[in-house]
């Protein structure tokens, strides 16, 4: 059965440019008063997790976990559930405050997505789990991946793109409180159509996760412990503004696994222009990974 495209709601993430783009009508916020339930996804039972396709006939297929960015929505990683579904079951992560969970309050710290997602993850942590961040999803899946490899349910890999090691810490030089500031950062790292940002309705849609997550990201701080057992791909835009190919290596500090590198053409948002060389790479990953799993035996 086709899956039906994803929920009508713009993505905050990166929209493509040619052809005409319709404005979205106002949205109007949530009372303060009123509770807005989580919306769960019949695939998974879960509000934090979408699957967008079904997963391989093969039940010895990882499962792939994709991790957005700040203001990003599951509906931008769709196409890439498209590319990987026939080699891995494809979840991808749905955070509150976006899409069809806009009327939710956004969490506001790494370690609040951290926990929620990790109760999500719950009937999944026996299977042979993959977690790819983009920019902040990389934070977040490695904090997961800590938290994950503590409870002795290792990930079998981790993917970490567009995101410099925390090890490096650094402003991103933008008040989570100046909404200029934030579209104008968005801008600069072409994020999202200019004709969209422009629109004033779909900054007041968009403004609300980016506040909280970029609140996310500038409070985020690296607490020293146990560097990771996983293997660890990480992937990078070679000309990306925010993330320079040193600070992108320097994930190579924070595992003792088996690690690789990879810098594409493009800026932040790479993986726009790169979709197939990156659904490539990403499957050449989660083979690799598997090899490495069948040498060393269950993770742990």
């Amino acid at each position: 059965m086709t899956t039906p495209p994803p929920p009508s709601v713009p993505a905050p993430g990166p929209v493509a440019a040619s052809g005409p783009v319709a404005t979205p009508g106002p949205v109007p916020a949530p009372a303060p008063d009123v509770v807005v339930a989580p919306v769960l996804d019949r695939r998974t039972g879960s509000p934090w997790l979408r699957r967008f396709h079904p997963e391989p006939s093969s039940g010895s297929a990882p499962t792939l976990v994709f991790l957005p960015h700040a203001g990003g929505g599951a509906a931008y990683y769709h196409p890439f559930s498209a590319a990987l579904a026939p080699c891995a079951e494809v979840l991808v992560a749905q955070y509150p405050g976006r899409q069809e969970r806009i009327g939710e309050p956004v969490p506001g710290s790494i370690d609040a997505m951290v926990d929620g997602l990790l109760e999500a993850l719950r009937p999944w942590r026996e299977r042979p789990l993959v977690l790819f961040g983009h920019s902040m999803g990389a934070l977040i899946a490695y904090e997961l991946t800590r938290r994950l490899e503590n409870a002795g349910t290792a990930p079998r890999g981790v993917i970490l793109s567009g995101r410099r090691s925390p090890l490096i810490e650094r402003s991103e030089g933008v008040d989570p409180r100046d909404d200029d500031a934030l579209i104008a950062l968005v801008s600069e790292l072409a994020g999202t159509d200019a004709r969209l940002l422009a629109n004033p309705d779909f900054r007041e849609l968009i403004l609300p996760a980016l506040r909280g997550d970029y609140h996310a990201v500038e409070t985020h701080r690296h607490v020293p412990g146990p560097v990771l057992r996983a293997p660890m791909s990480v992937l990078t835009g070679e000309s990306d503004p925010r993330v320079g190919v040193s600070e992108a290596m320097a994930w190579r500090e924070l595992t003792t696994g088996a690690f690789t590198f990879r810098g594409f053409p493009g800026g932040h948002f790479y993986l726009n222009e790169q979709r197939d060389a990156v659904s490539r790479a990403v499957a050449e990953d989660l083979a690799a990974f598997t090899t490495l799993a069948g040498r060393s035996g269950p993770a742990g």
